[in-house]
């Protein structure tokens, strides 16, 4: 079965053709980069017209490329939320035009959950699982029974882990997107030359919910107070591994605790933030617990067309929508789950 994947949930546009849930035929994303970058960050409305500009012409070069016609093409699966809802409709409404043109169903899919699938193309992984969702917009701890069974057991009530990276960045005038920005120049700092706060650590407290607000604003405002040396001139590298020390830790902590109330032994990680050198060495340790962990490649940590394809495959049955259905199906920015300012303890 191959299924036609588009992802336009935020800045990235991304097409791929996946082969029954396993094997990628094509991936082709385009970043937009280059159009947020004198923004330090992402603009909607400039977000959704870049969309339009590609989304006709990489689909099209993305079927070429995986040698299928579309008439062996079994549905066309696409993102609806959340996300940004002029980015989703973009995507959306392409999906529709195509599907209904063809005559091809539609499998409406979760992005937040679609993240968690870019782990299966290397790994059989069983259920259930801990997920940590770690991205620009999301950080969040899910226990997974199956990809359509699952509880989210925290979440970032402020900052995500990823907008902490993007605003330190700005802060420091150091580029953006700033996740990948931080994590080279930190490989030569000094990660324990601050020692900035871990935020909600109290678990009694908050549960296994995030906040990177504070952190972002210690390394921001009050470097000085969290030093824990004397030598009076701060180096940049050192700030950043000290920052960076600080989120994985406050993420290791949270996931520890996951894993010990559930008695789950395996845990997935997704998100662009899954990328970051610091995490993933940090996250080994669990290994010495019996935990199995997951990374997923690191061309599959950030948006891509591969995880929605793949997802559908799995969903195809049950969510699949024909055509008198999906002409009224939406896109919506939120996931009401993951509404931020309220706790889950």
């Amino acid at each position: 079965m191959n299924i036609l994947g588009i992802e336009t949930s935020c800045d990235d546009t991304s097409i791929s053709i996946v082969s029954d849930g396993k094997k990628i035929l094509t991936l082709l994303s385009l970043s937009q980069n280059d159009a947020h970058k004198a923004y330090q960050g992402v603009v909607p409305e400039i977000a959704s017209r870049e969309h339009l500009k590609v989304i006709y012409s990489l689909t099209e070069k993305a079927i070429s490329n995986s040698k299928i016609p579309i008439s062996q093409i079994s549905a066309v699966a696409v993102t609806t939320f959340p996300g940004l809802i002029g980015s989703l409709v973009v995507g959306l409404n392409f999906a529709k035009g195509l599907a209904y043109r063809y005559n091809k169903p539609i499998i409406p899919i979760n992005h937040l959950i679609a993240h968690f699938y870019s782990n299966f193309f290397e790994n059989d992984i069983k259920f259930p699982f801990i997920g940590l969702l770690i991205s620009g917009g999301h950080t969040a701890l899910f226990k997974f029974d199956s990809f359509e069974d699952y509880t989210i057991l925290g979440k970032t009530i402020d900052d995500s882990c990823g907008e902490a990276f993007d605003k330190v960045a700005k802060h420091f005038d150091l580029g953006y997107p700033g996740g990948p920005i931080i994590d080279n120049l930190a490989k030569d700092g000094n990660s324990n030359a601050y020692n900035f706060p871990l935020a909600l650590a109290d678990i009694k407290k908050y549960g296994l919910n995030f906040s990177f607000s504070g952190l972002k604003t210690a390394v921001i405002h009050f470097r000085k107070k969290y030093k824990t040396n004397q030598n009076k001139d701060e180096k940049l590298e050192d700030i950043l591994a000290s920052f960076q020390n600080a989120v994985a830790k406050t993420l290791v902590l949270k996931t520890m605790k996951a894993l010990e109330k559930t008695g789950i032994k395996r845990l997935v990680i997704s998100g662009g933030a899954a990328a970051n050198s610091e995490i993933r060495k940090s996250f080994m340790i669990l290994k010495n617990n019996g935990i199995e962990i997951y990374f997923p490649p690191l061309n599959l940590c950030s948006d891509n067309g591969a995880m929605v394809a793949g997802l559908a495959y799995h969903l195809f049955e049950k969510n699949l929508l024909n055509k008198a259905e999906f002409l009224s199906l939406d896109a919506k920015s939120r996931m009401v789950e993951m509404k931020r300012n309220s706790l889950i303890t």
